[in-house]
């Protein structure tokens, strides 16, 4: 069983055959949509956010693990809130309640939150939770509307780790052959960075076109 590094499920729920390109094929560029994301998430990692109070302390950057599920990544930030009903961090040698807080730049204008989003911050819960014996607290803020959106992990636990072990199998699958996936029907590619490397295009004819004119379903 292959180590899945937390961000690359979103990339693949975004859209496989990027995923691919990515984690299989090592190809990489940017674009507007990416930069912005990177320049949100360096100054959330820089540290400018952390601090420590008798009641509250917040962590960026933390870098936690799931070794039932060889699952990794870092978390943009962690608040750890003193509650004498709380679990128990040794490593702070107290009782606190644990929420995660993951930075996004652009929330959805029709839903609380992005899918791929949610399923990003639940894979951080398996492993805080894994980290830290608790059962940690879970939003979203997104930058353009500088609000948070609550994740319903509690209230949909069992349907999120089925989603997430699915993507999991998936993943590992395509990795052990060593296989891209095909481009999925309606994939949406205009925002994508990877979209001319995925899609090149000549003078006289779109590749993309002839595509997906081909293409039967994937998964």
């Amino acid at each position: 069983m292959c180590t899945v590094n937390i961000r690359s499920i979103q990339h693949f729920m975004y859209c496989p055959r990027r995923w691919g390109l990515l984690e299989i094929n090592d190809d990489w560029t940017e674009n507007v949509h990416v930069i912005k994301g990177n320049l949100m998430h360096k100054r959330v990692h820089s540290g400018e956010h952390e601090y420590s109070s008798k009641n509250k302390k917040v962590f960026s950057s933390l870098s936690v693990y799931n070794d039932d599920l060889d699952i990794y990544g870092v978390i943009d930030c962690v608040e750890f809130r003193r509650n004498s009903n709380g679990y128990f961090i040794e490593e702070l040698e107290g009782f606190f309640d644990v929420v995660i807080v993951e930075y996004k730049p652009t929330k959805p204008k029709d839903r609380d939150f992005w899918p791929s989003d949610a399923i990003q911050v639940f894979a951080q819960k398996l492993c805080i939770d894994y980290v830290f014996a608790c059962n940690s607290e879970a939003c979203i803020y997104y930058g353009d509307v500088r609000r948070r959106s609550e994740l319903p992990f509690k209230e949909y636990y069992e349907d999120y780790l089925k989603e997430i072990n699915g993507y999991l199998e998936l993943m590992r699958t395509y990795k052990s052959k060593n296989e891209i996936p095909r481009i999925r029907k309606n994939q949406k590619c205009s925002g994508c960075s990877l979209e001319f490397l995925c899609l090149p295009k000549t003078k006289s004819i779109s590749i993309k076109s002839q595509i997906l004119s081909t293409m039967g379903d994937t998964i």
